[in-house]
């Protein structure tokens, strides 16, 4: 077990996969089929019940495996309002530290539904009472948005003095996408829409050139390469990221063993030919994130909730295997 890792880029929404989730009926040959095919039809599923479940079980294992803190990018279409309190309880209840936003898009009903999405956000940060939890403003990608919503998430942002976490140039669609609306890139088109807010964090990075990411440490925003999800997705390897000091650590989803996340940062740094003592550093860089967003050092579950969390898993995970059945059909019938 490796503690002290901050997991600085998930998805609780995720947790139930494990548990019988269907594959598609077409194989996705592309990471945007495997968006449309596969993740955007399980968060238009979700409802508040498969959503507590699956956050209850992602973060009970992760406190049980050491995790230090979660940084969360959250989508649930049709259960918007209140999905935040839903993921932020399963944090309260076993005491893991969390940054939660979120992700507002426009890929199902247009600019209403990235008007909610960024309610929601503006709704919890205010009203959120868990001296454990800290808000931040969602995008799920700048190819989802429009520059409108773009701008209006940077200015919330602000007013809310928080910051923005936004999935960005994780494949070469999102850059495609930046240049075919007249912008040089995903980083130009966030900049010209007032979006690179200091704090903020940018899930990915795999497809920005070093003159990109160097602009985004100059902005104080910080990246966060997930090894074992960039493998999966064939996506390629993030090797710009060499150019920002401003760079941690997260597994987009997969479970929050960060020792696996680690070691998977190992393994593909070396076939890439990455620098080693910038690697080296990018593990431990998830605490100075989460520092930032709470003002100061923040510890890790400690021993106590550790123990609750094991004790739980037994419960958490039958209420999964109840839950899951539902949530898998509501999916199949999209």
């Amino acid at each position: 077990m490796t503690a002290g890792i901050v997991n600085a880029h998930t998805h609780l929404y995720s947790g139930l996969a494990p548990f019988g989730m269907p594959t598609p009926a077409i194989a996705p040959t592309s990471f945007v089929q495997i968006l449309e095919r596969i993740w955007w039809r399980l968060d238009r599923a979700l409802d508040a019940a498969s959503l507590a479940a699956s956050a209850e079980l992602y973060v009970a294992e992760a406190v049980a495996a050491g995790c230090a803190g979660l940084i969360d990018h959250h989508e649930s279409p049709t259960f918007i309002d209140g999905s935040l309190d839903v993921l932020a309880d399963a944090c309260a209840r076993f005491g893991m530290p969390a940054v939660l936003c979120y992700g507002a898009t426009e890929r199902n009903r247009g600019r209403a539904e990235a008007a909610a999405g960024l309610a929601e956000c503006a709704r919890f940060a205010r009203a959120n009472q868990r001296p454990g939890v800290r808000p931040a403003v969602g995008l799920h990608a700048s190819f989802t948005v429009s520059d409108e919503t773009i701008a209006e998430a940077a200015a919330l942002a602000r007013t809310l003095g928080s910051v923005l976490h936004v999935h960005v140039a994780e494949d070469g669609a999102d850059v495609a996408d930046a240049r075919a609306r007249g912008y040089a890139g995903v980083i130009d088109r966030l900049a010209r829409h007032g979006a690179l807010v200091a704090g903020s964090i940018f899930a990915h990075g795999v497809h920005l050139t070093r003159a990109e990411v160097a602009a985004c440490a100059d902005a104080g925003v910080w990246l966060v390469q997930n090894p074992r999800s960039n493998r999966g997705n064939q996506v390629g390897y993030p090797a710009a990221l060499a150019a920002s000091p401003r760079v941690a650590l997260g597994t987009d989803g997969y479970p929050a063993a960060m020792a696996d996340e680690q070691a998977a940062l190992v393994e593909l740094a070396a076939a890439h030919g990455d620098d080693p003592a910038r690697v080296a550093a990018r593990p431990g860089a998830g605490a100075l994130l989460l520092a930032e967003r709470f003002g100061g050092p923040v510890a890790p579950p400690d021993a106590a909730a550790v123990a609750r969390a094991t004790a739980a898993l037994p419960e958490v995970r039958a209420r999964a295997r109840e839950v899951a059945p539902a949530l898998w059909a509501r999916m199949a019938a999209l």
